[in-house]
């Protein structure tokens, strides 16, 4: 059976069921839950200092009224980190590197933020579509620009998860399969494409925490838009 570079990104089956809800649920049951002792463990400690640090960095930008969406940004950081990293590990499969995936979750969230926009501050939010101070020649071609923009925003953030992981992945599994076909004939060469794979692997784990945080931190900005 002839298998190209590019299966190791389709969704797993065994038995003719998909396994991408396995996938979607295990990186949660591997986070610790709170028990009932006043003192928690360590990870349980790390855990809470992490969220609290996630948590406000992303209302930063935000104002008291966009900070109702504290729990669902920070939810959603720490799935998409906690799946990013994982799909890293050998034999695994990351959800992520499905657009349908990033898509489903990048469009239903950016959409709530402009409904928000057009129902609490409706002339601002469509003020958007034209700056201030434009020529009357171009009203036309800007409202045009404005609104390609803002309807394109979903496609960019689920695009730029989906290339990343992409291209890295297929960046590792490249360089791995150079570095065990060179071995038997050139150990030097070959030792050579290793120290690249690892230097690799540590770019593509900076990766994975980087771009579950760019995802979320453009959700939230998008939200200061329309708060």
């Amino acid at each position: 059976m002839n298998l190209s570079f590019f299966d190791q990104f389709s969704s797993p089956y065994l038995l003719g069921i998909p396994l991408i809800p396995l996938s979607l649920l295990f990186p949660a049951l591997l986070l610790p839950t709170p028990d009932k002792h006043w003192i928690t463990n360590r990870l349980s400690t790390l855990q809470l200092w992490l969220t609290h640090l996630i948590t406000k960095q992303l209302m930063i930008p935000l104002n008291k009224a966009g900070h109702k969406w504290a729990m669902l940004l920070t939810s959603l950081m720490i799935m998409l980190l906690t799946i990013n990293l994982l799909g890293l590990l050998p034999y695994t499969f990351t959800p992520t590197t499905q657009l349908s995936m990033n898509m489903a979750l990048a469009l239903p969230l950016w959409l709530a933020t402009v409904l928000i926009g057009l129902r609490n501050q409706p002339s601002i939010s469509l003020g958007h579509l034209l700056p201030e101070g434009t020529p009357t020649p171009l009203i036309p071609a800007l409202i045009i620009i404005e609104t390609t923009s803002l309807l394109i925003r979903p496609l960019a953030l689920g695009v730029r998860l989906t290339a990343n992981l992409t291209a890295g992945h297929l960046l590792i599994q490249l360089i791995s399969t150079a570095t065990a076909v060179l071995l038997p004939t050139m150990p030097v060469i070959s030792t050579l494409t290793f120290t690249i794979l690892l230097l690799l692997t540590m770019l593509e784990v900076a990766v994975a925490m980087i771009q579950a945080y760019v995802f979320t931190l453009l959700l939230s900005l998008y939200l200061q838009e329309n708060i």
